[in-house]
């Protein structure tokens, strides 16, 4: 089992039904295929409005879906990863609604964020401005707490309530559920929305010194029980790059709009200088839960005058690519078309992001083996799904649109398609051949590029041109060589 092996994010409901089904399928249809997983939210409730990312009780598996000792076995043999919601919790957690009811007067009272506990003294009109939130306006609800009007801290929606880091409640109870994580074989924690928890009076409320202590105080306690941590933040990328100097793993945002770029535009040099410059402790990514990351590639707000990876223009080009390549569905599904209005996402799955081009599906997963760092696919891509419409109709939720819910015999149908077991022979071979354990080197020549693994006399390579999608997956086996997988060429 490697760290750097390959893992798959899945909900266990949508792709297996609960954790026993998913543990089945780990060890049967995608038997080598992968050395860990990402379990998206499984507590009480899984499906709740935010997708289980607001759970009622971050400390219990949600029965319909398993239990601890189902997490046990799951990780027997192999990685887990689990979610620490650090931001928030539920508005219908216990604790938030006994401060519904009690007020000031609720042991849990300080656990919880209104705007008089960051400004005590009031707030300016360029106080509040100054916020950064990922959707528009402020993040604040006004609510009864013990009868009195307050104002809220809810940085993503008013069923998600912000906990105050600077109070004990906050940390028992963060510590309990980093506890019961920890107690049940999850080996690796990722940190939820953890930008957004050190705010602070007269900064931008993001990123601020008081998150780099928080984060560290759950680091120290991770690695005290010999588990790793994966930090969840979204923003510029020399932020990622700073990050990634203070802790285990930070996600790779910057590649899937890179890939999607240099695939559309046949254009390699944008991808190219961030492989010269990207932490190579990164957790790499194509598709995840959440949509398709631009502000990890553009200029931001957040570092004012930096350039970003990509051009504004070249930004609004990828964007209606996609939109153009997914038929006009991710448009139903991202913006102002969507409830869940993200400043930052759009909402498609990585197939139809690439028209349902096989061999560009394959080839954009193949870079993504390539890149040094733990590849992480999530279930959507893996099977090569399309936009599901019917979902996103019935939820009106625009990340709903790369969160389909598979039957045991879709999933069976699924895998049997082209450009699935392709994918899964890829990472098949990635998970087990030594080369990948050594260093990496590439080059790029027009729109063509070679990345290479060299490990002793062990060796994998990956030749493609990303104007035709031609490529061709290469690696020693003895004194010989095989491919294993080409196309175009």
């Amino acid at each position: 089992m490697s760290n750097h092996g390959p893992q798959l994010i899945t909900y266990a409901d949508r792709l297996a039904g609960d954790v026993a089904g998913l543990t089945a399928l780990l060890d049967g249809p995608l038997a080598g295929a992968f050395d860990g997983v990402h379990v998206l939210p499984f507590f009480t409730p899984h499906d709740g409005a935010d997708a289980g990312f607001d759970p009622s009780d971050h400390t219990m598996v949600d029965p319909r879906l398993g239990t601890w000792e189902d997490l046990r076995l799951l990780a027997q043999g192999r990685t887990v990863m689990a979610d620490v919601i650090v931001n928030h919790v539920s508005a219908l957690s216990e604790q938030f609604l006994d401060v519904r009811e009690r007020g000031d007067a609720s042991p849990w009272a300080p656990m919880f964020l209104t705007l008089s506990s960051v400004f005590p003294d009031g707030a300016t009109e360029a106080d509040l401005a100054r916020i950064y939130r990922p959707r528009p306006g402020l993040p604040f609800t006004a609510m009864r707490l013990g009868g009195e009007r307050r104002l809220v801290w809810t940085t993503f929606t008013p069923d998600q309530i912000d906990i105050d880091l600077r109070s004990t409640e906050a940390w028992d109870y963060l510590d309990s559920v980093v506890d019961a994580l920890l107690s049940a074989g999850v080996t690796q924690l990722r940190l939820d929305a953890v930008g957004y928890t050190g705010k602070q009076a007269g900064t931008d409320c993001f990123m601020t010194p008081a998150t780099d202590l928080y984060t560290d105080r759950i680091v120290q306690r991770a690695h005290a029980q010999g588990a790793t941590v994966l930090v969840e933040v979204h923003g510029h990328h020399t932020q990622q790059m700073e990050i990634a100097r203070k802790v285990d793993l930070v996600y790779d945002f910057a590649l899937p709009p890179l890939v999607l770029h240099a695939l559309t535009a046949s254009d390699l040099a944008p991808l190219a200088h961030w492989l010269h410059i990207r932490p190579t402790n990164a957790v790499t990514v194509l598709d995840t839960h959440d949509g398709i990351g631009i502000v990890d590639v553009g200029p931001s707000d957040l570092r004012p005058g930096e350039p970003g990876l990509l051009t504004p223009e070249q930004i609004d080009v990828l964007v209606e690519s996609i939109h153009d390549n997914s038929g006009g569905t991710s448009r139903m599904a991202t913006g102002e078309a969507a409830s869940n209005l993200d400043l930052y996402q759009v909402n498609c799955t990585l197939y139809d992001a690439l028209g349902r081009d096989d061999r560009r599906h394959v080839l954009a997963r193949l870079i993504q083996l390539f890149v040094p760092g733990t590849p992480q696919v999530y279930y959507v891509g893996l099977l090569a799904g399309a936009n599901d419409i019917d979902l996103l109709e019935r939820t009106g939720v625009g990340r709903d649109v790369n969160r389909h819910h598979y039957t045991a015999d879709e999933v069976a149908t699924e895998l049997t398609r082209p450009p699935v077991r392709a994918q899964l022979e890829a990472l098949r071979v990635r998970a087990t051949h030594p080369a990948f354990g050594g260093s990496f080197s590439w080059e790029t020549h027009g729109t063509g590029a070679s990345l290479r693994w060299t490990s002793g006399d062990d060796w994998a390579e990956l030749d493609l041109d990303v104007a035709d999608a031609s490529y061709a997956m290469t690696v020693s086996e003895g004194d010989g060589a095989v491919q294993v997988l080409a196309a175009g060429r």
